[in-house]
């Protein structure tokens, strides 16, 4: 099985871009895209996300993104992050979908398979 690593990016910025994704403007600030692993993704919409809307969630194959991806460790959560220190290429992303909200509001991740 692929591992997957995923972008969470609102809808209007993923479908500004064609081809290759480039990062939003943090990402480009930080000097590369962040990513979070399956496990991470809950915690990271609720910190980075809560007011936020019309979010696409974006898997890549971490094996596919060779050398640029490094997990780093991030103080601030005490766990290791996927970094990818270039644009992510078409050809590493395996899907693109949206997330939703429930009828609380609440985050409602698609399959992640």
């Amino acid at each position: 099985m692929t591992d997957l690593i995923f972008k969470i990016v609102p809808r209007a910025e993923w479908e500004a871009e064609s081809g290759d994704y480039h990062g939003s403007a943090h990402d480009k600030a930080d000097g590369f895209l962040h990513f979070s692993t399956a496990a991470q993704l809950p915690e990271t919409l609720r910190l980075y996300y809560a007011g936020e809307n019309d979010l696409m969630l974006v898997a890549a194959d971490a094996a596919g993104l060779g050398t640029a991806l490094k997990w780093e460790h991030s103080p601030s959560r005490n766990q290791d992050f996927p970094h990818l220190y270039s644009v992510l290429v078409c050809d590493a992303i395996k899907w693109a979908q949206p997330i939703s909200r429930d009828s609380t509001g609440n985050f409602m991740l698609p399959d992640l398979a």
